[in-house]
């Protein structure tokens, strides 16, 4: 029996998946209503760039949802990326006297 690996998304495709394509936004239009550059929108809905703690209270104002939610799926996003990248094995816990 194989274990399912959860792959969380990015907070960018995420974005882009449940916001853009569904109601037709542009990005254009987002990005004038979160006050960036379209050019900083698209790196964040192609998962080029990470969601900031700035970005992540500008989301949250024009789109919806936490800021920390926000920052937590990317941090979600990051870590699971991490534990496929580096291999641990050949580390050992320090074992604290109790």
């Amino acid at each position: 029996m194989s274990i399912q690996q959860y792959n969380p998304p990015h907070p960018g495709g995420f974005i882009k998946r449940v916001y853009l394509e569904p109601y037709g936004l542009g990005s254009n239009e987002v990005s004038a209503k979160l006050q960036v550059s379209a050019s900083t929108f698209n790196r964040l809905i192609n998962e080029k760039s990470d969601v900031s703690p700035e970005m992540a209270l500008k989301l949250s104002k024009v789109i919806g949802r936490s800021p920390e939610s926000w920052l937590l799926m990317q941090d979600n996003f990051n870590l699971s990326k991490a534990k496929n990248k580096i291999d641990l094995s050949n580390y050992d816990a320090i074992k604290f006297a109790i």
